[in-house]
Parts: C-alpha cells; structure tokens; sequence
C-alpha cells in the first residue's frame, strides 16, 4: 500500500498497526494527517527557539491550542489547520528562522524510540485539553505551561531510551497537576457536583444537544436561551454537566440524548434538533444531519457553522427554532436499555461519605472497588466492558468516568448501604477524583494504594488516555488492565518494560479477568 499518510494515535488505527491509507477510522484523510504534522513540527519548532523570557500569555495559549488541535477527532478542516501553522510560523519567526521540524525523524525512527516519543506526544496533546479548558474558565499554572514547552523541545532531539523513559513518566506527574487545575476550575465555577439523575426522555418542542467537554460553552447557551422555549441535552461527554449545582439551576437543562461519540452518525440521523461541539469527539459528519451541526473553540469541520471567540449562538438558536423539535415526548434509552442514568459522584461526593463508605468495607458489606473506565469506540470487543460490570459480584462498587461509561451506566445493579453500585465521577478528566479518592482509602486503612481491594479496568481509545495512564503510572500504580487492544504505538521493549514495573496486563475474557482481581 502507497503510504500516503502515516497515524497510529488511536485505538482504532486499522489492524492496530499503524495506518498508511488515505484515510483513517476516524474519517481523518491523508492531506489533514500531513497538516497536522506540519503543525506538531512547527510547535516542536516554536517550542526549541522560543527563549524562556519570551514565553507570554500568547504563546502559551498558542502551545495548547495547537496540541489540543490535533487529537483525534476535533479538527478535520484544512482551512483552520493552515491558519493555525501560519500564527505558528508567525510567533516562531520572532526568534529564528529555521525549516519545521520534520516529523518523519519520529515515525521512522527505531521502533522503542518512536513508542516513547509516541508516549510523550500523545500524552501532552492528551494534556493540551485538559490545560485549554482550565484557560477558557481562566485557570493557568506555569508547570504546566512549561514543561509543553521541554516536551516538545525533547521530541525533537537525539535521546537515548534511558534519557526518554523519565520523560515519559513526567509527562503523568505534570498532566497530574494539569487535572487538579481543571477540577479546581471547574468547582470553583459550577460548585462540586451532586448525585442527580439524568433522564433520557425528549421533551417535545425545539432543543438542541451539547457535546463535547467544555462547561463554559454549556452555560453561555443555557444563558442565551433562557425563555427561549429552547430545551438543552447533553451528549457524550457533556453528561456530568448536570451534577454541578450552578448548571442545574437552568431548568430548561433536561437530560441527556444518545450514548458514547462513536454512536452519533446513527443517533443524530434526521433528528429536528441542532447539535453543538464545543471540543473534541466529532465523527464525520453525515448528509442528513449536516445542516444542524455547529462547532466552536478548536473543533471544525468543513462546510460547518463554526461560532467564534464571541459566543454568538444565534445560529445554533435559530435552527433549533426552526427544526421545532418532536411534535411528542420522545423516550429513549441508553445501550442496555435504561431510561435514565445517574451522575455526580466526584470526589467532593464520595469523600463526603467516606465514613460510610470505609464501614461498608470493615463489615464486609463491601468486597471490592473496580474502577472501570475511558473512552468508548466502535470495536466489537468493547462489549467486554458490559459484561465485565454485569459480572462483578453484588457486594462490590463499580467507579466510573468518561464516555466508556456508556457500555454500562444504563444498568440497574442496586445499592450497597445507601450508596449506588455505579457511580458515575464524570469526564476523563476527573480521573483526578478517582486518584483522590484512591489516595484517601488508602490513607484510612493505612496501606499502599496497590493494597486496596480495587482494580482497574481502562478502555484505551485516544490521547487524553494516555497522559491518564501515564499519570497513574507516576503514582506507581500496578496491575492496570488495558484494552480492548493495546496501543499500536508500544513497541514490545516498551511494553515489557510497563509489564515488569507496573504488572499492566491486556484485557482477556471478564471471567478469566475477574477470577485474578479478587
């Protein structure tokens, strides 16, 4: 096969290789595969001249757009991605001229050294989210910032395996701070989020469904259609949104519509509704519903309404209004077949009952914790998920977060003690609440967190995947499971090396899986 483009960064990648097609799972084509490199090289560019003194505002925002701009599925526009290298070229131009770092160097390279630096850049782009949405709600640390900047400056030079592999674990001790900041930014906005219940009824009349990650966006359109006779729902990712006390006071909030991102081509078919993605998870966009689609902040499809830095959702309203809605309620379910799923179990939350919970453990009311969680996709082999949860015995707690939670969080499996046996912590990014509420069991019943009775299960789809488990990896966290497959980009040096130090082991069947955890 003529290798028109080169992409291995997601679970997804064709045979779990490496693609070199002309297009990839995700819809991504050669020609945007080729722009996002050119940007990465430019940022490794920009990155290597930049002097520490002239590391501005302007740049650091540069930095993570940039890197946030090229995870899998938020950007498929050639038009922004060539404007996005010229303020690239423009900015690095202040301080030397010199030819875009070619990324070839990496792709081409030895095999362990293009899965470290894979490692690194993956985890970084992964954190570039996590760092655009604490700016967005004006959070910013300078740790973080910095080491975007030694990151991508490494990625370009000559290194050793052993010079890299530290790198690779810093990448998880920074992205670590970079999740505390943007649960700071989003509690100290919206309040820590409460356990609510979500319904997956439609009501008739005009709405339009949220996706994506970004709260800010969520609360600018509840504001703009207050008495509107507009309802708004989530989607995907957007779900915990209706956990935080601020948000919920929109009563023109109602639910949430459809499941995981990978599912949308089916679910947002003819449907009289527009639809707004304020970050990443956008899937190629289909005939019969590309006239109701709108991106914002980096997200951008072509020919799609984009609204700007300005936040005017007047187009979004508009056709909303005129699609009018479902003329009757509309009910639906999640993939189970559920109505309504629960939210809100942050660490805020399940700190707030920790006495209830360690209790729950002492008198052996509860046997086990199984954090079971990340990103969806369409393999056959994520129904492993589903049936894993479904199998875990009836004493134990299923913790959960991100869009993976969608195999399962429709299900009814009962309480323990008061407390439901799923509880939902939110996006991908409060894996720091998982970590924080890991670090204080462990605290009260005075062992190691790999002493616990809790395991953890991780569907791995893209890059904010991998600075997560990198950060566990920091924190020396062992016996991970990953799956479905793992990632093309770990080459077997690599992964023996994460198999002897931390125990990390692929998914088998959730009987063979289980009989090991407990």
């Amino acid at each position: 096969m003529e290798n028109k483009m080169f992409c291995f960064q997601c679970e997804q990648t064709a045979g779990c290789t490496g693609w070199t097609g002309n297009s990839g799972v995700c819809g991504k084509n050669s020609d945007i595969a080729k722009l996002q490199d050119q940007l990465t090289g430019a940022l490794i560019n920009l990155a290597t001249v930049c002097p520490e003194s002239s590391r501005t505002k302007d740049c650091n925002e540069l930095i993570v757009k940039g890197l946030f701009t090229t995870v899998t599925n938020v950007n498929f526009n050639e038009k922004t991605l060539l404007a996005l290298i010229q303020q690239v070229h423009a900015k690095t131009s202040e301080f030397a001229k010199i030819d875009d770092y070619n990324m070839n160097f990496i792709w081409n390279a030895d095999e362990d050294i293009r899965s470290l630096k894979s490692l690194i850049l993956f985890g970084i782009r992964g954190m570039a989210a996590y760092a655009y949405h604490s700016a967005v709600l004006g959070y910013h640390d300078e740790k973080v910032n910095s080491f975007f900047y030694k990151a991508l400056k490494i990625l370009g030079e000559n290194l050793e395996m052993s010079e890299l592999l530290p790198v690779v674990l810093e990448v998880g001790e920074v992205n670590l701070s970079c999740m505390a900041l943007l649960d700071q930014a989003n509690t100290e906005n919206y309040g820590t989020p409460v356990p609510t219940k979500v319904s997956y009824k439609i009501e008739k009349g005009p709405f339009i469904v949220v996706s994506g990650h970004d709260l800010k966006d969520l609360e600018l359109l509840l504001e703009q259609t207050k008495d509107k006779g507009i309802n708004i729902y989530t989607h995907g990712e957007m779900l915990p949104a209706h956990g935080y006390p601020e948000l919920k006071k929109y009563s023109h909030l109602k639910g949430n519509f459809g499941t995981a991102w990978q599912n949308q081509q089916k679910e947002f078919a003819d449907v009289p509704a527009a639809f707004l993605f304020t970050t990443n998870c956008l899937m190629p966009v289909k005939p019969s519903y590309a006239d109701r689609v709108f991106t914002t902040e980096v997200v951008s499809y072509p020919e799609i309404v984009h609204i700007d830095e300005q936040k005017d959702f007047t187009p979004v309203i508009e056709k909303a209004l005129e699609l009018g809605g479902y003329k009757e309620d509309q009910l639906r379910s999640g993939i189970n077949g559920g109505q309504s799923v629960m939210t809100g179990f942050g660490h805020g939350t399940v700190l707030g009952v920790a006495d209830t919970v360690i209790d729950a453990v002492k008198s052996g009311k509860i046997s086990h914790f199984f954090l079971v969680g990340g990103c969806d996709g369409a393999r056959t082999g994520r129904n492993y998920y589903t049936e894993f949860v479904k199998q875990t015995p009836s004493d134990s707690i299923i913790l959960t977060l991100a869009c993976g939670k969608y195999r399962f969080n429709d299900l009814d499996l009962g309480e323990i003690g008061g407390l439901p046996r799923i509880m939902d912590m939110g996006q991908c990014n409060d894996a720091y609440s998982a970590i924080q509420v890991a670090i204080a069991l462990s605290k009260a019943f005075d062992c190691d967190v790999n002493d616990l009775p809790l395991s953890m299960v991780l569907s791995w789809y893209e890059q904010k995947a991998v600075c997560i488990l990198l950060t566990l990896l920091h924190l020396g966290i062992k016996n991970i499971y990953l799956g479905p497959t793992l990632p093309a980009f770990i080459s077997p040096n690599v992964l023996n090396y994460l198999v002897e130090n931390y125990q990390i082991s692929p998914v088998s069947t959730p009987e063979e899986d289980l009989k090991k955890m407990i």
